[in-house]
């Protein structure tokens, strides 16, 4: 028996709000939402890939990235995604989110904070935001609401609301939001 988790048309439960990191236009016709993990393989290998997909169709595609730590195999997944939320508060998300996918072979709690130094951030305030826990309740609401939409590993790209369960790759990602433009237009 299936899941209803699991099914191929499993949708976003939590629409996107103010409250996400987006880069690309508010009115795009495409918006892909992923649930990502900062120490994730297959993570990291995809954020390059939907870089170059953002500056393909940068008029086509708004992009948000929401937390998905699973720490039961990357113990420092739930710490990295609360440094991103505070370099957030700077208005320093993407710099650091590029950081952290560019040196998660590295992370621990030290490497965080020489990252959020490295990416021109106060790292004794977001050591502090860290230790209090001040983004815990964001990262782990992304989770819930990754897990409330079929969200059952990492990377999962929900494009205009639909869970994208094909692969990643570059033509992958471009055919459907290709597809899914041509829908947003008809």
């Amino acid at each position: 028996m299936t899941s209803p988790l699991q099914t191929a048309t499993a949708r976003l439960v939590v629409p996107v709000t103010e409250r996400d990191h987006s880069i690309g236009p508010a009115d795009a016709p495409v918006t892909i939402v992923e649930y990502g993990d900062y120490q994730c393989p297959f993570c990291a290998r995809a954020h390059p890939i939907v870089g170059e997909l953002l500056r393909r169709r940068e008029d086509t595609v708004r992009f948000v990235y929401r937390h998905f730590p699973l720490t039961n195999l990357h113990p420092f997944a739930e710490m990295a995604a609360e440094a991103a939320e505070a370099a957030g508060a700077q208005r320093r998300f993407w710099p650091m989110h590029d950081w952290l996918f560019d040196h998660q072979d590295e992370l621990d709690a030290a490497t965080i904070l020489a990252g959020a130094e490295a990416v021109g951030l106060d790292a004794e305030a977001i050591a502090g935001a860290i230790r209090s826990r001040q983004y815990l309740d964001k990262v782990r609401s992304d989770f819930v609401g990754g897990v409330h939409s079929g969200v059952n590993g990492t990377p999962t790209f929900f494009i205009n609301g639909v869970r994208h369960d094909g692969g990643y790759s570059l033509e992958e990602l471009e055919f459907a939001v290709d597809a899914a433009a041509v829908d947003a237009e008809a």
